[in-house]
């Protein structure tokens, strides 16, 4: 079977970054031909794609241009000389492009993606989404709580098949002994006594709400001056962000990394993890901070709670409850022993119920399960 892999670009984003780790597992694993397109062939992950010599671009400036029209019928031609079987997209702008294409062309099979649950898209766009929802022959879902979310606002439950996010656990390993080698080359403090906590989130959208975390950083520093608060991401609320943490007096102990190609490295020195956003679908972030033996202090929203077992590999906090978020915070820095058997229990987890392996076993029943019920 021929798959194509429609990504929206490479920008270092949840969905970008899973959508390339798909593609390249599904290529390496033998069991289909994998083909990949884009709508925006910039963004660091390209890098990561050296396997895929041509990677055929798409671009858009709008849905309700010309060039749209000129796109779609690329689109569509491109799809019939490749013999493409499957479409499978990653994203709402993926999916309704890449879902009307595939219709054009008469593609066999139609997936697309839903990964948040709310708070991102307009109701213009919530329209068009739902369109390429009704396109699609299956619309693949990364939580149980997307998957209620899209019950919801009445799509088909046979349409929708959950696949959780995939971890490459090996990533995870071996940094621990390179600490003080990696905050001298991230201009990181170093003491003996400093102590680290670490979100990653980009900056693009509000719903990731950092803020909650500087609100805390002020709090805890009170009581743990050494404490340090690394920011992974980069966006436009970047800058404002920066801004909030010199307002609050904690920019000092604030340190804003911004891209980052070596997550992994950087989560190996931190003692807590967290995340602050008010909506999501199944978080990147909190599985690689579990795949690296990290107790976790989580807003609980989307599908966090499917991932992170409350007092077992850490928290779970409601958004912008400071003072819950603040005192779970703080138990774990006067409880270190406790906070590692938090981390080693959801290490556990993530190589037992998240591993890539576990990802493309299902993905690539799905795609298997579609053609044959076309087939018929």
């Amino acid at each position: 079977m021929r798959v194509l892999q429609l990504i929206g670009s490479f920008n270092r984003g949840g969905s970008e970054t899973q959508a390339v780790q798909l593609a390249k597992s599904l290529k390496s694993s033998q069991r289909c031909q994998v083909v990949v397109a884009t709508l925006n062939r910039e963004g660091s992950l390209l890098s990561e794609m050296e396997d895929f010599s041509d990677i055929s671009e798409f671009n858009l400036t709008s849905f309700y241009d010309l060039n749209f029209i000129r796109q779609l019928r690329r689109f569509a031609g491109f799809l019939k000389d490749n013999r493409i079987d499957i479409v499978h997209t990653h994203d709402f702008y993926t999916n309704f492009f890449g879902m009307i294409g595939a219709k054009i062309a008469g593609v066999t099979v139609k997936i697309a993606s839903k990964r948040e649950t709310g708070g991102m898209r307009s109701v213009g766009q919530q329209r068009l989404e739902r369109l390429a929802f009704v396109l699609a022959d299956s619309i693949l879902v990364n939580s149980e709580a997307v998957k209620n979310y899209l019950l919801a606002s009445k799509v088909p439950v046979e349409k929708i098949t959950v696949v959780y996010n995939g971890v490459d656990i090996s990533k995870f390993s071996n940094h621990e002994d390179k600490s003080i080698e990696i905050m001298k080359r991230l201009n990181l403090p170093s003491e003996d006594n400093t102590r680290f906590i670490v979100i990653t989130a980009n900056f693009r959208h509000k719903v990731k709400n950092q803020i909650m975390l500087l609100r805390a950083a002020k709090r805890l520093l009170e009581d743990f001056p050494n404490l340090h608060f690394i920011f992974l991401g980069e966006g436009e609320l970047l800058q404002e962000a920066m801004r909030i943490a010199a307002e609050l007096g904690v920019s000092k102990n604030t340190h804003f990394l911004g891209r980052c190609s070596n997550v992994p490295e950087i989560l190996a020195i931190a003692d807590i993890c967290v995340l602050t956003s008010l909506h999501e679908g199944f978080p990147n972030a909190v599985l690689e901070y579990m795949a690296a033996g990290k107790p976790v202090v989580a807003t609980n929203v989307g599908g966090v709670a499917e991932a992170v077992l409350d007092a077992k590999t850490g928290f779970l906090v409601e958004p912008n409850d400071d003072d819950t978020f603040v005192s779970r915070v703080e138990y774990l820095l006067r409880n270190p022993q406790k906070a590692s058997e938090m981390g080693r229990l959801g290490k556990l987890i993530i190589s037992d119920r998240f591993s890539i392996q576990a990802q493309i076993e299902r993905v690539i029943q799905l795609y298997r399960h579609l053609l044959d019920k076309k087939s018929f």
